[in-house]
């Protein structure tokens, strides 16, 4: 991946000017403020963009320390792989992080139709903002829709097709599932979170039930490659790109949303799971909602 759309000698900002930056984005994001002032102009995306033979799909995922769930979501890619189009799997992930990196390892080595690997290293002050890795692969992708999504979502029976077939012929700037199929929040030792990621694996889907949404949260979010391609992931607002110490929450994916100007169009796509998990790999504490 060309990564000019790094930034490169930025300072962590202090605690108390963090925070003031990160609630003004937040006010502004609310509607207080027009989303032009902080992105550029979609309106002139509004006509269907022209798909000619197999859409091509780029999905776009984050892992820290989470190699064993990252591992259910590639196998779901090799299990169930796109017979009609094609898909870009890029994850972003610290070389630091050796679980994952073994995982990235095992996977890379399969050959899979309709598939590509893309392993993409980042220094983890810029793993930690998300933004920073959406908005390289938003700049630099070649496909025709871009979904950006998070490492605890597997993609199953077809839905990888459906969601091409569905996604070819709109205009829309983002589309979201209007369910998917969620765990039960499953603890550290459960047996679905042991294991070491190296090998293929796939859930009992009997443990899932579906969690409807009325709008694409940060784990949803299918984007037209046009409209990534324009304005990148918050491209435009340099406080979503910068270093941080730790993870961050993700608040710029509500940004996201109201620089496109819009929350997304509700799609009928079945096939996506969420294995929901209740310690932090990154922490080993509980964790809440994503703030998507």
């Amino acid at each position: 991946m060309n990564r000019d759309n790094l930034p490169t000698g930025k300072k962590y900002a202090s605690p108390p000017v963090d925070k003031t930056i990160e609630w003004f984005y937040r006010i502004a994001a609310s509607g207080y403020m027009p989303a032009g002032w902080f992105g550029p102009d979609y309106s002139k995306l509004t006509d269907k963009p022209v798909v000619k033979g197999r859409v091509k799909l780029e999905i776009v995922s984050h892992c820290w320390n989470y190699g064993n769930i990252l591992s259910y979501q590639l196998s779901s890619l090799v299990l169930f792989p796109p017979a009609e189009s094609d898909v870009t799997m890029t994850v972003f992930y610290s070389p630091e992080d050796t679980g994952t990196l073994k995982v990235l390892d095992y996977f890379g080595k399969k050959k899979i139709p309709g598939v590509t690997w893309n392993w993409c290293p980042l220094p983890k002050k810029y793993l930690f903002r998300r933004a920073v890795g959406r908005n390289l692969a938003a700049k630099n992708t070649l496909a025709d829709w871009i979904f950006f999504t998070d490492c605890d979502v597997l993609f199953r029976e077809k839905s990888i097709d459906m969601l091409c077939g569905e996604a070819k012929d709109r205009a829309d700037l983002l589309i979201f599932p209007r369910y998917h199929m969620v765990s039960e929040m499953l603890s550290g030792d459960d047996p679905v979170l042991n294991n070491q990621g190296t090998e293929v694996r796939d859930i009992d889907p009997e443990k899932f039930f579906p969690e409807e949404r009325n709008r694409a949260v940060g784990a949803f979010q299918i984007t037209r490659g046009d409209a990534a391609r324009l304005g990148g992931y918050c491209g435009n607002i340099g406080y979503y790109h910068r270093p941080v110490k730790r993870w961050r929450k993700t608040y710029e994916d509500r940004t996201f949303r109201w620089l496109l100007g819009t929350q997304g169009t509700m799609v009928e796509i079945p096939g996506f799971y969420r294995i929901r998990h209740a310690e932090k790999g990154r922490k080993g504490k509980k964790i809440g909602q994503s703030a998507g």
